[in-house]
């Protein structure tokens, strides 16, 4: 699958900062170093050298911009057709082949003042012959000037564009101005997007992630888009048009049936079967949004009407996908960002729409057949009439109705953040009661864990042991020379030691 990140993109210097970055590092790599003596073949060597080594640092550099940027006829459609509608596709490939143009432009003036500089028959000449291969070189990149600002005002541009996988499953929210699309891309994500009380607020796409059975869903935001000619449309409303036409998502079409958004029913309804061709192939709700300020069923009889042939547009992509003309669950929902009603359920609807549809497309390719050849499903022959139900033992069936899942508990004492689930229940102590226990962490100025041991009781014992041995030993070797066991003499002399040893 093919990611594109284009925040890693190198920066394109300006003219005057590119040849400033090339001629600094040739004159670091290749220093003019000349002796007297040098033969005029060593100097012819030196000067080529260094007119190879800044046209390799000019293709490198021109190779870099070149490759990454992205060629509009290789990536998906979907961002091919909107950098064409941002940047204009045909600016964008001159620019690009300017680049390229210099490059072999820079290659061309190398090989030609190389064979120049094999005839040098001086140190002056060669010099004159570097010096203008190099002015030659550094002409070509002043000519290209304009074209590496702009790729550089694009590159800036294309860095802040979202981060949109075209393969992923994607739910995509569509609709009028003002009629709640952000702040329900609020509710469902983490993403903060910008709710104002007035219609464009939001400008370009934006992305989220939501999580529906383990699984990970990219909800992209679009521009609201008026009732116009496709001529007409702004770079805003293309924006729409593009992620509409291009990425396999299913689709939201929000409809504030209020009209607090400034269009009516029947021109959001207009809109709808402006832009329907887009909707082909894909799962298509519609949402009925702000019940709060006006519910479904208190819109007047011609409005209902234009909800219904909207309803019966939907269905057709239901009928579409496999899907069964008489059940139209799952088609309209009506919704409030305001109160969150409804809220999870158009986004669980989505979802499992979206996912239906992904799994169908692959139950029909070919990759399924070849995992299907690969399984075989035995069927054992019965060997008498006798039925053998399946049967779980009454034990565990008791001791599943005992033990109580986490879930239900905390539903019951109060839901999350009322209710938190105790971590040391399930600890095997000797005593029960030492589960709730407070361990202290920091003891006398010392960390307690590092001096946790599951055999200290027996080294408690082996070291009290130890020091009994050495009490009783210390007992029978102890005495002290008081001097009443001593001789006269022996008296003398160690007084004598007692009084050279004060001396000292």
């Amino acid at each position: 699958m093919v990611q594109y990140n284009f925040k890693k993109m190198t920066v394109v210097p300006n003219g005057k900062d590119f040849i400033d970055i090339i001629l600094s590092r040739t004159q670091r790599q290749t220093p003019t170093v000349f002796h007297k003596d040098y033969a005029i073949s060593r100097l012819r060597t030196f000067y080529m050298r260094k007119v190879k080594y800044t046209q390799l640092n000019f293709h490198e550099k021109l190779s870099t911009i070149i490759d990454e940027f992205p060629s509009l006829d290789d990536i998906h459609p979907f961002y091919g057709n909107l950098l064409h509608v941002l940047y204009n596709k045909d600016h964008y490939k001159l620019a690009l082949g300017q680049i390229s143009t210099a490059r072999n432009l820079i290659g061309k003036i190398s090989k030609d003042y190389v064979k120049l500089l094999k005839y040098g028959d001086s140190l002056y000449r060669c010099k004159c012959l570097k010096v203008a291969a190099l002015g030659c070189m550094c002409t070509v990149i002043n000519r290209i000037g304009p074209s590496l600002a702009y790729l550089e005002q694009i590159r800036q541009h294309m860095a802040r564009l979202p981060s949109i996988d075209p393969n992923t499953r994607t739910i995509l929210v569509c609709g009028c101005p003002n009629v709640g699309k952000s702040s329900f891309i609020n509710k469902i994500t983490r993403a903060d997007m910008d709710v104002q009380p007035y219609a464009f607020t939001t400008k370009s796409l934006f992305v989220g992630h939501t999580d529906y059975k383990c699984s990970r869903y990219q909800v992209i935001d679009t521009p609201g888009i008026l009732d116009r000619p496709f001529e007409d449309r702004n770079i805003i409303e293309m924006c729409s048009i593009i992620a509409l036409a291009h990425l396999r998502a299913a689709i939201l079409f929000f409809l504030d049936i209020s009209g607090s958004c400034g269009y009516s029913i029947a021109q959001q309804a207009a809109l709808f079967h402006c832009i329907k061709s887009l909707f082909v192939n894909k799962p298509l709700i519609i949402v009925c949004n702000k019940t709060d300020l006006q519910p479904l069923e208190g819109i007047s009889e011609e409005d209902k009407k234009l909800v219904t042939e909207m309803k019966a547009e939907a269905m057709k992509t239901v009928i579409g996908q496999g899907g069964e003309a008489s059940n139209d669950e799952g088609v309209l929902f009506t919704m409030s960002t305001l109160t969150e009603e409804g809220v999870i359920a158009v986004k669980n609807a989505a979802c499992e729409r979206l996912l239906n549809q992904r799994v169908e497309l692959k139950m029909k390719s070919k990759k399924i057949n070849d995992c299907l050849n690969r399984f075989y499903v035995a069927m054992p022959n019965p060997c008498d009439n006798k039925e053998r139900p399946q049967c779980i033992p009454q034990a565990v069936l008791e001791a599943k109705a005992k033990q109580a899942a986490e879930k239900d508990l905390e539903n019951e004492n109060g839901g999350a953040g009322v209710y938190s689930a105790s971590l040391k229940k399930n600890y095997i102590l000797a005593n029960d009661e030492w589960k709730e226990d407070l361990m202290p962490e920091i003891l006398d100025g010392h960390n307690v864990y590092d001096f946790v041991d599951p055999d200290i009781l027996r080294r408690l014992e082996e070291l009290e042991r130890e020091e009994g041995f050495r009490q009783e030993k210390a007992g029978d070797d102890d005495f002290e020379m008081d001097g009443l066991e001593l001789t006269p003499e022996e008296q003398k002399t160690l007084h004598h030691f007692q009084f050279s040893l004060s001396l000292f």
